[in-house]
């Protein structure tokens, strides 16, 4: 390679302070690195690696998607996967390869960006002197000098552009996760006020829902973080008052639902086998009568169990589930959180049984927005279960397999 390489553009292509210095202080780098006097940075990395890392960080550099593109055409041209900052990295595409590799950018659109790329200090132009590129090379193949781009600036840059794109990355992160907080609040107080007004309940509830609206007008995927986190605490307080106002109109008998059936339950300590009956957990001893008596809700499975598979049940509690009793009335509230008319409830229960019932309401919680509609995915099991189609424990299972 030749000592002294072309720092000047060709033409009427202008030199400026800013690119003088940056070559200059890109040329001493590179002395010091060559002495190894780097430290633990190297002045190498791998090309794929990096171009990611600036794909992710483009904004960071005030480049676009198509420089980007531009740029990674000119890296293709490189032979080695590691791009070696220590000496120039002069690549000499012709303009027509250069297109082909772009995509196929038109000529004065690849210009553009190449100016682009030199300013945000990617690439040197290293010009010859008519403005060709090309390389020369001594009688053995070897190459003695290049005239084309040098993209040593770029893995120079490799340590401050991964440290951008993983600041870029933990960003987002964070973004989305104060996304998802406002989605989610959004939804469970809009929930509850319908579900409030449905069932006639004491509030202002009419009040609730124009403070809702005010919180979340305007909102949308380029709202700025700051303004987000303002709305997510607006939506946490309002959360809070539309919850303690729901709980605050329920009646002493709703807030003690099922306790007598729990009660009954803890004393039948019989030792004998159940089966299953229409969805339900029955016993051999009582399956004669079955179609006589009311059905029997005992679960054959444990309440931990059920809480290890179905968590998000627990939030629909005060403190905690620690019996059945617990259990149903988180269901009950979860129930009409979800949308669930009081009518197609009382169908459910009838035809499953409480507890079983209530196991569906905390699997419906668990899988979330994978289920459209949950009062018409409730009905249809309600109509199963009557046709003896219908078990509950299929579904625990399954939803046991997709956690592991």
């Amino acid at each position: 390679m030749m000592e002294h390489i072309a720092t000047t553009p060709f033409g009427g292509g202008r030199m400026t302070a800013r690119l003088f210095v940056h070559q200059r202080n890109t040329a001493e780098r590179q002395e010091k690195l060559r002495a190894g006097e780097g430290g633990n940075d190297s002045g190498r990395a791998d090309k794929w690696q990096l171009m990611r890392a600036l794909t992710e960080a483009r904004q960071v550099y005030g480049i676009g998607d198509r420089t980007i593109c531009v740029l990674e055409a000119l890296v293709s041209f490189t032979t080695a996967r590691e791009l070696d900052g220590t000496a120039p990295i002069i690549v000499f595409p012709s303009n027509r390869e250069l297109s082909v590799r772009a995509r196929g950018m038109a000529p004065a659109t690849i210009r553009r960006h190449l100016v682009a790329l030199v300013e945000a200090g990617m690439i040197f132009r290293r010009d010859s002197a008519n403005g060709k590129r090309y390389c020369r090379r001594d009688d053995n193949g070897v190459m003695e000098d290049a005239f084309g781009f040098d993209l040593a600036p770029l893995a120079l840059r490799a340590t401050e552009i991964f440290e951008a794109a993983e600041a870029v990355r933990a960003e987002d992160r964070a973004i989305r996760a104060l996304r998802s907080e406002v989605t989610l609040h959004q939804r469970d107080i809009a929930k509850i006020i319908a579900c409030a007004l449905e069932e006639g309940r004491a509030g202002d509830w009419l009040g609730f829902s124009d403070r809702l609206a005010a919180l979340v007008f305007g909102l949308g995927r380029r709202t700025a973080p700051a303004l987000l986190a303002g709305r997510r605490d607006g939506l946490l307080h309002l959360r809070a008052e539309v919850e303690n106002a729901y709980l605050s109109s329920l009646s002493e008998q709703e807030m003690s639902v099922n306790d007598l059936q729990s009660e009954q339950h803890i004393q039948n300590s019989k030792s004998d086998h159940p089966f299953e009956l229409n969805g339900r957990e029955t016993h051999t001893d009582e399956a004669a009568n079955a179609d006589t008596r009311a059905p029997e809700q005992k679960m054959a499975v444990s309440l931990d169990r059920l809480k290890r598979i179905c968590p998000e049940i627990a939030d629909y509690t005060r403190d905690g589930i620690h019996s059945w009793a617990d259990f149903m009335a988180a269901a009950e509230l979860a129930r009409s959180m979800l949308g669930i008319s009081p009518d197609a409830w009382r169908k459910a229960k009838a035809a499953m049984g409480g507890q079983a019932a209530a196991v569906v309401i905390a699997v419906l919680l668990q899988r979330g927005e994978t289920i459209r509609s949950p009062g018409g995915y409730l009905r249809d099991l309600t109509e199963k279960a009557g046709r003896a189609a219908f078990s509950v424990y299929p579904m625990l299972q399954a939803l046991e397999r997709a956690q592991a």
